[in-house]
């Protein structure tokens, strides 16, 4: 029976009423179904996100191994240090921004840093104390007696790892070959220009020598660098007694070179200190006092002064030199000298100190040199990099002077 909604009873909802309930249940129903569905996708989407975005930006990732590359430097190479120095914190766009730090004091601690772990022999300088035994390098011969024709030939082939004796940081090397005891006999390589690794493919004969008087003789070779201004610097020797050798054949040796018997242990030390002021861009050199000097006069003395000379790469920049102390091979000088060295060029600087002995009548001599840079022979390494490493403090060492 079909009623008419005013003749409903009155206690009773309308028609209208229950299907607007009905509609709204039904879409609050949905609503906390839909709400549910998309927290329980957008943690799932969330996580999955996450975690695809740590997967590409961890070193272990394939794609991370894949761009990973290994340098190898061959020895002496040099590689632009990017990585920060030990104790400092890594390098921070958002620190560079909030803490702003001046140009001169990066460019000062980036220089150090790299002069710090590019000096050679960094693990092994702390056991040394001043007095350099830096390595001579090795020299390739053979050595053979040829008995129908009484000539014993000697072959010189190369040299490895010669240290740099000029300013430009190599050599001129040429060697010397004696049949000791005669000094008086020898013969001579060619000079290999600027080459701390030379070939040489050179033979000699001496002809004319009975086998049982080579077998008196010793095979004494010398690598010099040759200067053309001055006397040649010697480099280092090799001795060995032919009658120790099977000269049946030609035998090839590999032999290091020791230091030359009239060289740097007998021409005495010096004590100088360093003290580097970054602000001021400059070096102060204090020659102190030496001991123990070669003695280069008739009278068994010597009248010894410093030069002082800054190097720039291979070019001569300033010289500066102390007092002549007379008659003297322990001489007190206690004189400073202050060059100006623009931070940028500190790598590249060599101070380069001469002990010389005044003569009146002839060409003044030379005693001994050190040659102070990041790259020279371990003791003077060791002083360049204290110096570095405590700026505004004089730090004084003990040098042995070489030929």
């Amino acid at each position: 029976m079909y009623l008419h909604p005013e003749a409903a009873p009155s206690g009773a909802p309308s028609r209208d009423v229950l299907l607007v309930s009905a509609i709204i249940t039904v879409s609050l129903s949905v609503t906390i179904v839909l709400c549910g569905i998309c927290q329980w996708c957008q943690r799932k989407l969330g996580k999955r996100y996450k975690t695809s975005l740590e997967t590409v930006g961890t070193p272990d990732s394939s794609r991370g191994r894949s761009e990973k590359k290994t340098i190898k430097l061959p020895a002496g190479g040099k590689a632009a240090n990017t990585a920060p120095a030990p104790g400092q914190p890594p390098h921070d766009e958002s620190d560079r921004k909030t803490e702003p730090r001046s140009s001169v004091s990066d460019l000062v601690n980036s220089l150090t840093s790299e002069m710090l772990m590019l000096s050679p022999g960094s693990e092994d300088d702390e056991a040394h104390d001043g007095i350099s035994r830096e390595n001579l390098g090795r020299i390739q011969f053979s050595v053979g007696y040829n008995f129908q024709e009484s000539t014993l030939t000697v072959k010189i082939m190369k040299a490895q790892e010669l240290p740099a004796k000029d300013f430009s940081g190599t050599s001129d090397p040429f060697v010397k070959i004696y049949l000791l005891p005669d000094k008086k006999h020898k013969l001579e390589t060619k000079v290999k220009r600027k080459n701390l690794n030379p070939h040489w493919n050179e033979t000699f004969l001496f002809e004319g020598f009975p086998y049982e008087k080579v077998v008196q003789r010793v095979l004494y070779l010398q690598v010099l660098d040759y200067d053309r201004f001055s006397r040649n610097d010697p480099i280092g020797e090799v001795s060995i007694p032919l009658n120790k050798v099977d000269l049946t054949q030609m035998q090839t040796f590999w032999k290091d070179l020791k230091p030359c018997s009239d060289g740097s242990g007998s021409r005495g030390e010096l004590l100088l200190s360093l003290c580097y002021n970054p602000s001021a861009n400059s070096i102060v050199v204090n020659i102190i006092k030496a001991r123990n000097l070669k003695a280069m006069d008739i009278g068994g003395t010597s009248d010894p002064y410093v030069k002082v000379w800054l190097m720039y790469k291979d070019k001569r920049v300033e010289k500066k030199k102390t007092v002549v102390m007379k008659r003297c091979l322990n001489p007190v000088f206690n004189e400073s000298f202050a060059f100006d060295i623009p931070t940028e060029r500190l790598r590249e600087t060599t101070i380069v100190i001469t002990v010389m002995d005044k003569d009146r009548l002839s060409r003044n001599d030379v005693i001994g040199k050190i040659y102070l840079s990041w790259k020279s022979g371990p003791g003077e390494v060791k002083h360049w990099k204290d110096m570095i490493a405590r700026p505004r403090q004089a730090v004084a060492q003990w040098h042995q002077l070489k030929a």
